[in-house]
């Protein structure tokens, strides 16, 4: 399909009037809701701005991109659309955009629009297009602009002596990996420099570059905004830089990737060093690259094996448990025991996945074996003098998160210790030094990261029993907080382990004031996030807003877990946050004396407490607290 095909003229807008982003986006919806061609405004916009969430698709140079591939979409179009006084768009380049193209694909589609669209990133930069389409006096001029011409290799059109490789990949793989490629070849042919482009995009690798395209290049560039296959260019000087910037300055990296100061690359999966030339990520902006690599890869985990959990409680309650093994909900009969075994072997891989994606992002693939010991470590609470079973105090997700980056850290380390190792032994770094001396290293590490945890949990279990008996109050509020600070760390252990041990001797007076105020606290996270995405829809990413609807499940089955990804990917706002209403919670609770026998459920064993719905009443508020707290003081994606 070419592009002239989708740039319907009956969408076409030839003067907008929006003068801000978020009208112009507005206008260019309502047309395409207007001439049938998508079916809800509100579906539609939504999947517009998660995408302008990411990166703006304001290219720079006046251009901009929206898209989406979308439900609401019925047939696959581009909508034209051109402001003659520009709008602020937020582009790249900071300045106005004056032509817009509004991709909508409907959500089954095929590849033929990403095809179309690479087309039209070509005609783009074509020179003079631009000023030809704001010159156009009507649609049918507009149309007959987008004629296609043949289109002959760079590589091959060029006499030179000079070659280069490159690869472009935008995180979406629409927009910005065809611009770079098209940028990057037609700057390369104005300076008599031949060059083969491959793209990363969401249809695939096109262009593939073989081993005879690497051989012969005097250098590569990549333009890139998220990881691409990089071992190939072992022993090639490369410059990297992010795909914007092949866009921008093409010229700029061309120079650089054939005046032979660029690093050689070494492969084994390293990461690509930053040269003095290229922009250098900040700390924070590592940091949370590093952190979501984790998180994204955890997610699954904590939504299947939860919502497995999750099924096990409801199977149980249904069938019914004597109130003599409320200790065994989800596992006293066997079809629910299958149901917590199975979502328990998820949850089991959810730190060491945390600490594993966080080390791999570093480090690459050598990182991601040292980042699996790390979790699994943080999980099982193995510490120096403690490798009895019974004495390991798990240090939870926060222990991961550290083992994660210490993981990364130490296979960055031994990467420059054998960085003067002969050419020769290049092979048995990534499969037994890294490993091996990776493995061992972070291990080591960890057994001394798990004793101040396990010494803190101690500490606060010594805490707790100072407060027993005196006011259900605060003893509630205490509780209900630990339950939301470390989210099933030794922290959230130390107030369940504290609480279940108070079971035994309640039950013949209707149960533990302290246990029901535990898990009010701990139910309150999760459902926090539901109420935060609900409130504050512009704040959060589209994954994100699908995991805080699945977590009304997680929290209504006593699976604080369900908020960790929240927590992680924005720690210091998200832990605040939750503490505070489940800290109202767990006070509320107490202060109404309510009592609950069972030392797991959640909404399942509602009716063992002597007050059910003031109890869901308490929950609820607290959830409200911290979803309202967590959306205002979280920052727009």
């Amino acid at each position: 399909m070419e592009i002239k095909d989708l740039l319907k003229k009956e969408v076409m807008i030839l003067d907008l009037q929006a003068t801000t982003k978020l009208a112009a986006i507005d206008e260019m919806v309502n047309k395409l809701v207007e001439t049938g061609y998508v079916t809800d405004f509100e579906t539609f916009k939504s999947g517009i701005l998660a995408r302008e969430a990411q990166t703006s698709t304001g290219l720079g140079e006046g251009i901009a991109m929206p898209h989406s591939k979308n439900a609401a979409v019925k047939e696959a179009v581009v909508l034209f659309a051109r402001s003659a006084n520009g709008v602020d768009y937020a582009s790249l380049d900071g300045q106005p955009v004056n032509l817009f193209f509004m991709i909508a694909a409907p959500e089954g589609a095929n590849d033929t629009h990403l095809a179309a669209l690479a087309e039209l990133s070509k005609f783009l930069l074509q020179d003079g297009f631009k000023e030809k389409l704001l010159a156009a006096k009507s649609a049918e001029e507009v149309s007959g602009l987008f004629t296609k011409q043949d289109e002959i290799e760079v590589a091959l059109t060029v006499s030179t002596d000079k070659y280069l490789v490159a690869v472009t990949a935008c995180t979406t793989g629409i927009a910005h990996t065809y611009m770079a490629e098209e940028s990057l070849k037609k700057t390369a042919a104005k300076m008599g420099i031949g060059i083969k482009v491959e793209t990363n995009g969401a249809k695939g690798v096109d262009h593939k570059l073989t081993a005879a395209d690497i051989a012969k290049a005097d250098g590569v560039i990549i333009a890139a905004d998220k990881k691409v296959d990089m071992n190939r260019f072992s022993g090639k000087h490369l410059i990297s830089r992010p795909v914007a910037e092949g866009i921008r300055h093409p010229e700029e990296l061309i120079n650089a990737a054939l005046a032979g100061s660029a690093p050689i690359f070494h492969g084994d999966g390293e990461a690509v060093a930053s040269d003095d030339n290229g922009e250098k990520q900040g700390l924070g902006k590592a940091f949370y690259k590093h952190l979501m690599g984790g998180v994204s890869a955890m997610l699954p985990f904590v939504v299947g094996g939860g919502i497995l959990i999750a099924l096990a409680f409801l199977i149980d309650q249904s069938m019914g448990v004597p109130k003599d093994q409320l200790a065994n909900l989800g596992v006293y009969h066997p079809i629910a025991a299958y149901f917590k075994n199975i979502g328990g072997a998820a949850f089991a891989f959810m730190l060491p996945v945390l600490a594993g994606f966080i080390a791999n992002s570093i480090a690459d693939r050598p990182g991601l074996v040292a980042g699996f010991v790390a979790g699994s470590m943080a999980s099982s609470g193995m510490a120096f003098g403690k490798l009895d079973a019974a004495k390991m105090i798990p240090s939870g997700f926060l222990g991961a998160l550290v083992g994660g980056f210490v993981a990364g850290g130490v296979i960055l380390l031994l990467r420059k210790v054998f960085s003067k190792l002969p050419k020769s032994l290049e092979g048995i770094k990534a499969i037994l030094l890294y490993p091996l001396l990776g493995t061992f290293i972070t291990g080591v590490i960890m057994l001394f990261i798990n004793i101040p945890m396990a010494d803190f949990n101690v500490g606060l279990s010594n805490f707790l029993n100072s407060l027993n008996g005196s006011s259900a109050l605060l003893l509630g509020l205490v509780v209900g907080g630990m339950m939301a600070i470390d989210l099933g760390g030794p922290i959230n252990k130390a107030a369940y382990i504290f609480a279940t041990g108070t079971l035994a001797s309640t039950v013949a007076s209707g149960g533990s004031v302290i246990m029901a105020s535990v898990m009010a606290g701990g139910m309150v996270p999760p459902l926090a996030t539901t109420v935060a995405v609900l409130l504050f829809k512009n704040k959060f990413t589209k994954e994100e807003r699908s995991s805080g609807l699945t977590n009304i499940v997680m929290g209504l089955s006593f699976i604080t877990e369900g908020s960790i990804p929240f927590a992680a990917s924005d720690p210091a706002r998200a832990i605040p946050s939750f503490f505070v209403g489940a800290a109202v919670a767990g006070g509320l609770t107490g202060l109404a004396d309510i009592k609950l026998m069972a030392p797991h459920g959640g909404i399942f064993v509602l009716a063992l407490t002597n007050n059910p719905f003031m109890y869901l009443l308490f929950i609820l508020i607290g959830a409200v607290i911290s979803g309202v707290l967590f959306g205002a003081l979280k920052k727009s994606k």
